[in-house]
This record gives C-alpha cells, structure tokens and sequence, in this order.
C-alpha cells in the first residue's frame, strides 16, 4: 500500500508500454483512457495499443536504425515488441503483426497486473501527483485545453490512413506475389502493376479528385515521411513511382520485365483476408477513393474494408519545452511520451514511453536519470526529443528513427558499410546501460501471464521468456 503512484494518461503504444515498464518496477499505476466512452475518428476497437495506421512496425533488419531500435526494445523486455513477435504476419523483412491480435494480447497483459488499475474516460483536468501525457496525435480537445496552460500555443500537423482491401476481391489474375529483390520471404507481398499509360492516367486522376479539405482555421503540416498521395501527385509526374509506387527490385512474371509502376498490398492478417495498399495515406474522399483506386488493375472489384482518411497530429515542441528526464520545465510532475513528443512511428512511440517509465522512476526514487547512450536507437530518439540531435535554429518536426539523428561515425567510412557500423557501434554501447536497467527490475516472477486460449497460442517465443 505504500508504493508510489502514477497517473499515465493515454493507453496506446507510448502509455501501455510507460504503464507495464513502471507496474514491473513495484510503482502502482492508474491508466486513464477515455475508450470506450469516448474515442477518436480514427480508433475503433476497444483494447490498449490499437494500431490505427499500418499494421507494419517497419523493417526488422538489424542494420536499419528502426530494426536496431526493435532488437533493443527486446532486449529490455518490451510489451509492445514482446506482442509484436508474438502477432507477427508475413511482410518480407518487415515487422508486421495482425493488428486485432497484437491489440488484444497488449491488453490481456495490461488487464492482469495487479498494480495497474484501468479508468476508462475523458481526462479534462490533470490529476495531482506524477503524471505522464501519452494521449498521443489525437489527443482530445479538452485535454489539449487543458494542456496549453502549461505549452503555449497548439502545434499539429496531418497524418493519414491508408486503405484496407479484402482479400478475396483482388483480381489474382493480374497480382504477383514478391517481395523487392525477394528479401524476407520472398513472396510476402501482393504487387499490382501498371504500364505508363495507367500510370499517367491514374495521377491524373488523384489530382483531380475531390478531397476533404481542412477547416478554416487549420493549416495543414504534412510529416515527409507519411505524405498523402495527392500530396505527392501534385509535386510531379514522376514522384509516386519514385516514391511509394516504384517498381524497382520487382517484376511481372507475365512479362519478365520490371513494370513502370506498382502498388504494393501488404498482408493485415495471417489469414490473407486483408490487405493493406503500402503507402496510399490519402484525404480523397471516400466515393473518389473507390472510384480512382478500382482504375488500378486487380483492384477493378475491389472491397474497401477500411478507407484512408485524415486526422490531426498534435504534438509539443519538445526540445524547448521538456527538461532532461522528459518532464515539463514548467511544471516537473508532468511527463510527456509517445508522439505527443515529436517521435513518429508505433516503434518510437513506445521506445519513448519505456525511456518516460524510466525516467518516473528515477524522480519517485531520487536519483538521476540517465538516458541511453546517444550511439544507440533508443539514445538518437532522446536526442532528437531533446533537441541534442539538431542544429541550432532547426524548426522542430516529428521524425522516426533515422541515422541522421545518431550521432556521426568517427573516422572515414564507405557508405556501404556504414549502416553496419552504425549497428554494430550501438550493440556495443546499448549492452551495458541495458544491464545497469534490467538489474534494477525487482523479481516479479510471482505475476504470471495471463491464462487463456489466445495466450501463448501459435508463438515462435515462449511466452515466460518474453514477459519475465
């Protein structure tokens, strides 16, 4: 009864992970999420950590920044990677999990810790005490008036959600199954092709289609790295083929030759009865979604199971707003995790939450804080947050994990080899601060898992090693 307490507001990947990673360390945590009394456009399902984009955690290869992040993630003992593994589908390279299953194996894990306790509904005044903002890019609007008391003025910009198809509406006829160069499986994607001819037609199209505009008062802030494509469409005729249609590394075996252009559909479930279109975010309308997307051979009887659409992002301007530990300079109880921050992605907004966990402990126990050496994944998300990564004058925006915020490679090295370098540089420097971490996680051997027909079913991980 005398443990310490924290509030963690928000119970996506950024809360969930922050919420478990403080439960497992003995502090008692009361999770506040509005769901289901209350959700956004953009959600609909009813568990903790509900992907509402892709079901894709991105490439797993540990030479890739996001794939190092992954292995890092696991190494500490993730609920969100743990979950991931545990739910992945068949995505090439990729880390991609079935969405319904990942969500609810987050939850079941959630649900049956003794020291966190659920209160579903909206949050509209800041409880007393430690608390952590993990609302996320959506985050409700008397909770961002609430907020603005402590940062200042509203900062957002536009996401958007790509378009799910059935499975069996796709013309098989024209789909190939590969994946580029034949990396990861081999054959886990669905490939649409299009000659020229369709091509120019079907940009045409997307830039004459009606689309949902913003609101008066709203300027629309696109993240470069997740651009609608009308967006893309209207910056030249040749930048969806070089951008989420290219061809490269495939080709039609109808033909034998690489085709001009093509749309990627990535599996959603194990089963195959969803399919994602790999980098269509988009603000069409819906009728004009169906429409253009049916002129792309294959998808002529397609079924939409979910359309794209648009919503608002928001997020604080962090490097000038958080401390060190990731609190508020203005009022140090309050912490902020996930992309409220300004990381982008599912991975990186949990990776935020676990170092925000951290960081909650340190304060309750009085200690320093000490973030993750900048050369690993984990440490160039921190540098970015906290501006370390940025030049001076650098306006900040959202940003997943890229080498560019780790800090340079010393020395002379060939750009073949530098993703290699970077990798092994970080292995080398995350194990120990990994151990000082975990040799701090009290024996909780005594929580298991919880029992049921969907835990520890169809899994490549045992589940004990996994959420030990």
């Amino acid at each position: 009864m005398n443990a310490p307490e924290v509030t963690v507001i928000g119970g996506g990947l950024a809360g969930s992970e922050c919420a478990w990673q403080l439960a497992r360390r003995g502090v008692r945590v009361t999770l506040r999420e509005m769901k289901p009394h209350k959700r956004t456009p953009a959600h609909k399902g009813e568990g903790f950590a509900e992907l509402v984009c892709s079901n894709s955690f991105r490439s797993d290869a540990p030479d890739s920044a996001i794939g190092m992040l992954h292995a890092e993630l696991r190494r500490l003992g993730s609920i969100v990677l743990g979950a991931a593994d545990l739910h992945r589908v068949p995505a090439g390279e990729a880390l991609a999990v079935d969405r319904e299953r990942f969500s609810d194996e987050v939850t079941a894990r959630i649900r049956s810790e003794p020291r966190i306790t659920v209160v579903p509904g909206e949050v509209g005044a800041l409880p007393d005490g430690e608390v952590v903002i993990a609302t996320g890019p959506l985050t409700s609007d008397a909770l961002t008036r609430e907020l603005e008391r402590f940062v200042g003025e509203k900062l957002y910009f536009y996401d958007s959600i790509a378009p799910i198809v059935a499975g069996d509406s796709l013309d098989m006829s024209i789909a190939f199954r590969q994946s580029r160069y034949g990396k990861g499986g081999g054959d886990d994607y669905l490939n649409l092709p299009l000659n020229e001819q369709e091509y120019r037609r079907f940009v045409d199209e997307v830039r004459r289609g009606e689309k949902l505009a913003p609101h008066a008062f709203e300027e629309p802030k696109y993240f470069e790295g997740c651009l609608p494509i009308e967006v893309m469409a209207e910056r030249g005729d040749d930048v969806l083929a070089f951008g989420p249609m290219k061809p490269v590394g495939l080709k039609d075996p109808r033909t034998g030759q690489q085709p001009y252009a093509v749309v990627q559909l990535r599996m959603e479930d194990r089963a195959g009865t969803a399919w994602n279109m790999v980098g269509f975010q988009t603000r069409l309308t819906w009728p004009e979604q169906k429409r253009i997307f049916r002129m792309i051979p294959g998808l002529q009887n397609a079924e939409f199971l979910r359309m794209g659409q648009i919503h608002r992002n928001t997020f604080i301007d962090a490097p000038r707003l958080l401390g060190s530990d990731l609190s508020l300079r203005a009022e140090p109880r309050i912490f902020f995790a996930g992309q409220i921050t300004g990381v982008e992605g599912y991975v990186e907004s949990a990776a935020c939450g676990y170092l925000v966990a951290l960081a909650v402990l340190s304060r309750l126990n009085r200690t320093t804080f000490s973030p993750p050496p900048a050369t690993t994944a984990m440490g160039a998300l921190y540098r970015h947050v906290t501006g370390e990564a940025h030049p001076e004058g650098y306006v900040y925006q959202p940003s997943n994990v890229i080498f560019g915020l780790f800090p340079p490679l010393p020395g002379r090295v060939k750009k073949q080899d530098k993703r290699a370098r970077y990798a092994e540089r970080g292995r080398a420097d995350f194990e120990p601060w990994a151990q000082a971490v975990l040799s701090a996680l009290p024996d909780t051997q005594a929580v298991p898992p919880p029992a049921g027909p969907e835990v520890g079913a169809d899994r490549s991980i045992p589940s004990f090693e996994v959420w030990r």
